[in-house]
C-alpha cells in the first residue's frame, strides 16, 4: 500500500504540526479498510462508522470494499435523510388492508436490515426524531411498533455507516448516534491514489466470524483499554466497550484465540483515538524527585508491584498506540487548549424550527379537521380509517345499507403538520462612551456591514443599539438593507458615561419583541462591563454594576441567545461575569477588527 503524506499540515487540514515519528505506523486509510473489515466481522457489536467525507471517489471505494466484505445474502438499506416513521420502523399497509378489511403490518427499514447494514445518507443532517428511532432500536435490538391499530416486536440488530458530509465543526452527527458507532473515520484529506484494494475478502470474513465466540480476553487488557479512555479524556463508555469487541474481532480476523497486545493496538488506534478530547498527563521530569511512598510491609509492598508492574506497562503500551494514532497537528491543539470540536448543532445560523399551519417542511400529521388552511392528508387519512372498514361494513349491513365503498369518518382525519426555520435577528449592544469609543464603533460598523452581506442568502435582520452617556438608544431597527445600515452608522456618536443596564434592557426589549413576532434573537453585546451610570442616569460603579448584572439575569431568564465581547485592553472579570449571569458566551476579542468579528459572531454559538 502505499506511505502516508509525508506533510504533515497538509494530512491535518493545515494546522501546523510537529515532525512525526519514524515509524508513522499505518496509513489512514489502511486503518480505514481494516475498520470496514472489523465492522463486517461483528457488525452489531462495533455498532457501525461515522465516515466523514464528501462525495467522491475516495468516500465511494470504501463503500465498494464494505458492500464486498459482506457476506453473501446480508441485508444492506439506505435510509434517506427525511424517511418516515412508517417507512423507518414499518406500519400498515395501506393497500393490502383495504384489500383483506383487517389491518396488514408491513416491514421497516429496520427489520428489513436485520443482521446486515444500514447506511445513513446525509447522517449530518438527520432530523433529532428519526436519530432517536434509530438508537432506540441499536440498543433494544427490536423495533417495537405500537400504531395503526399495530401492537409488535420485531427483532432489529445492523449496524449503521452514517455518512457526514459536514463542512467545518458546525455541521456534524448528533452526539446521541456518534457515541453508539465505534468507528470514526475520516478520509477528507485521502488522495485517490492512495485508496487501493482491500487484502481481505468475504470468506475471510465468514471465517473470523466462526471464530469471533471462541475469542477470549483477559482482564488485565480490558483494563488497559479503560485506562486508556480515562487518559485521553474520553467521557463515554461504550467506547470502552466498543475498544474490546474490535480488539476481539481484529484477534477473530488474525486466527488468534486469544485478544494479545497487538489487537489492543488496533482498538486504540481506531475506536479510543479519534475520540480523545486531552493529552495524557505529562511525565514527571527526571530530575524531579517522587513523593515519599507511604509506610507499608514489605511483604505486602512487594506483592503489591508484582501486581501492578505489568498491567501498568501494558496499559503505556496501549496508550503510546493511541497518541500515535492522533495527527500531529491535532496533539499541537490539544497542548494549546485550542480543541474545541462540538457535535452538537448550532440553530442559531437559520434560526429556531417552529411549528406552522401550511408551510414549511414536512413535519408528521396529527388528527384534527381542514379548516383554517390545515392540509388533509390523504393518505394517512386512509390509514387510519383501513382497519375498520370491516366493522363499518358490518354495521351498514346490519341497517340495511350494504356497501362496498371505503368509508371515511371525521375520527379518521389526519392533517400535515410543517416545520420552519425562523428569522434570525442578530441585536448589536454597543458601548459607545469613553474616549476609545470610535476605535469600537468602527468595529461594530463593519461587523454589521459584514453580516448583512450574508442576510440576502439566509433572510436574517440585522440592529444596532447603542449606550452613553446616561441612556441608550436604537440607531438601527431590524433591517436586512445595506444601503439604510450604511447611512445610519456614519453618523453614529460616541462618548460619555457607560450606562451598561440601560444598553441591555434596550436590548433586551428589542429581542423580547423580535421573539413576539415569531423571530430568533441573539443579542451581541460589546463592552468591557465597567458600567458608571444607572437607569435613572446618575453616576456610581456599585449601582451601575449592581444594576447591569440584574438586567443579564433577565436575558437568561427570556432563554434568549447571547454572546459577550469583552472589547477592553486587557479584559477584567467585569465582562465575564456579565457573561455568567446573562447566559452567554464569553469572547474576550480586544483588539478585533470587522472581520475577525464577524467571525466570531458567525462561529460561537450563533
Amino acid at each position: 500500500m502505499s506511505s502516508p503524506d509525508p506533510n504533515p499540515a497538509v494530512a491535518d487540514g493545515g494546522a501546523s504540526a510537529a515532525p512525526r515519528q519514524a515509524n508513522p505506523g499505518p496509513s489512514p486509510w489502511e486503518d480505514a479498510v481494516l475498520a470496514a473489515a472489523l465492522m463486517a466481522v461483528d457488525p452489531a457489536g462495533t455498532g457501525g462508522v461515522s465516515l466523514r467525507a464528501l462525495a467522491g471517489p475516495v468516500r465511494d471505494q470504501w463503500l465498494s470494499i464494505m458492500r464486498d466484505l459482506q457476506p453473501e445474502g446480508t441485508p444492506m438499506r439506505r435510509v434517506p435523510l427525511h424517511v418516515s416513521d412508517g417507512r423507518l420502523l414499518g406500519g400498515l399497509d395501506l393497500a393490502a388492508t383495504l384489500n383483506a378489511g383487517r389491518p396488514v403490518a408491513e416491514r421497516g427499514l429496520l427489520v428489513e436490515a436485520d443482521g446486515g447494514v444500514i447506511e445513513l445518507a446525509m447522517a449530518e443532517r438527520i432530523a433529532a426524531g428519526t436519530a432517536a428511532r434509530l438508537t432506540m432500536a441499536f440498543d433494544s435490538g427490536e423495533v417495537v411498533l405500537e400504531r395503526d391499530g399495530l401492537a409488535m416486536r420485531t427483532p432489529s440488530r445492523f449496524a449503521v455507516v452514517a455518512l457526514d458530509e459536514g463542512v467545518g465543526e458546525d455541521e456534524g452527527l448528533l452526539n446521541a448516534l456518534l457515541d453508539r458507532l465505534g468507528f470514526h473515520l475520516e478520509l477528507t484529506y485521502i488522495r485517490v491514489h492512495e485508496a487501493i484494494a482491500c487484502d481481505y475478502d468475504a470468506d475471510d470474513i465468514l471465517a473470523a466470524r466462526a471464530r469471533l465466540r471462541s475469542v477470549t480476553i483477559t482482564e488485565d487488557r480490558i483494563q488497559a483499554l479503560c485506562g486508556t479512555a480515562m487518559a485521553l479524556g474520553i467521557p463515554s463508555l461504550r467506547a470502552s466497550i466498543f475498544a474490546c469487541r474490535v480488539a476481539c474481532a481484529s484477534a477473530a480476523l488474525e486466527d488468534r484465540p486469544e485478544v494479545t497486545d497487538e489487537d489492543l493496538s488496533v482498538a486504540a488506534r481506531l475506536v479510543l483515538a479519534p475520540r480523545a478530547t486531552q493529552l495524557p498527563p505529562m511525565e514527571p521530569p527526571p530530575d524531579a524527585e517522587p513523593p515519599p511512598p507511604e509506610p507499608e510491609e514489605p511483604d505486602q509492598e512487594q506483592n503489591q508491584s508484582n501486581e501492578q508492574q505489568e498491567p501498568q506497562e501494558l496499559e503505556d503500551q496501549v496508550l503510546e498506540a493511541a497518541k500515535a494514532a492522533i495527527p500531529a497537528g491535532l496533539l499541537a491543539q490539544l497542548q494549546m487548549g485550542k480543541l474545541r470540536r462540538s457535535r452538537s448543532r448550532a440553530t442559531g445560523k437559520a434560526g429556531a424550527v417552529q411549528n406552522a399551519p401550511s408551510r414549511g417542511r414536512p413535519a408528521g400529521v396529527l388528527r384534527g379537521e381542514p379548516r383554517a388552511g390545515l392540509r388533509l392528508n390523504v393518505v394517512e387519512t386512509l390509514r387510519a380509517a383501513a382497519p375498520w372498514q370491516r366493522l363499518r361494513r358490518e354495521e351498514r349491513a346490519r341497517v340495511g345499507q350494504p356497501s362496498t365503498r371505503i368509508e371515511v369518518r371525521q375520527d379518521d382525519f389526519r392533517i400535515t403538520r410543517f416545520k420552519h426555520k425562523s428569522e434570525t435577528t442578530t441585536i448589536f449592544v454597543v458601548d459607545a462612551s469613553g474616549s476609545s469609543a470610535l476605535h469600537r464603533l468602527a468595529e461594530a460598523k463593519g461587523a454589521v456591514e459584514l453580516l448583512l452581506a450574508d442576510c440576502y442568502v439566509r433572510r436574517d435582520k440585522v440592529a444596532l443599539v447603542a449606550f452613553r452617556g446616561k441612556a441608550a438608544e436604537i440607531l438601527l431597527p431590524p433591517t436586512r438593507s445595506l444601503v439604510r445600515a450604511k447611512r445610519t452608522l456614519a453618523g453614529l456618536p460616541g462618548g460619555g458615561g457607560t450606562p451598561l443596564a440601560s444598553g441591555i434592557d434596550l436590548g433586551m426589549i428589542l429581542s423580547d419583541s423580535v421573539k413576539r413576532r415569531g423571530g430568533t434573537p441573539v443579542l451581541i453585546v460589546m463592552t468591557d462591563g465597567r458600567a458608571n451610570v444607572a437607569r435613572d442616569g446618575t453616576g456610581g460603579r456599585t449601582r451601575a454594576g449592581e444594576e447591569a448584572l440584574a438586567a443579564a439575569r433577565v436575558v437568561r431568564s427570556l432563554e434568549i441567545a447571547a454572546l459577550v465581547i469583552d472589547t477592553s485592553p486587557r479584559p477584567q472579570p467585569q465582562g465575564r461575569d456579565l457573561a455568567t449571569e446573562m447566559g452567554a458566551v464569553y469572547l474576550p476579542l480586544p483588539h478585533a477588527d470587522a472581520n475577525s468579528l464577524s467571525q466570531a459572531v458567525r462561529a460561537t454559538a450563533i
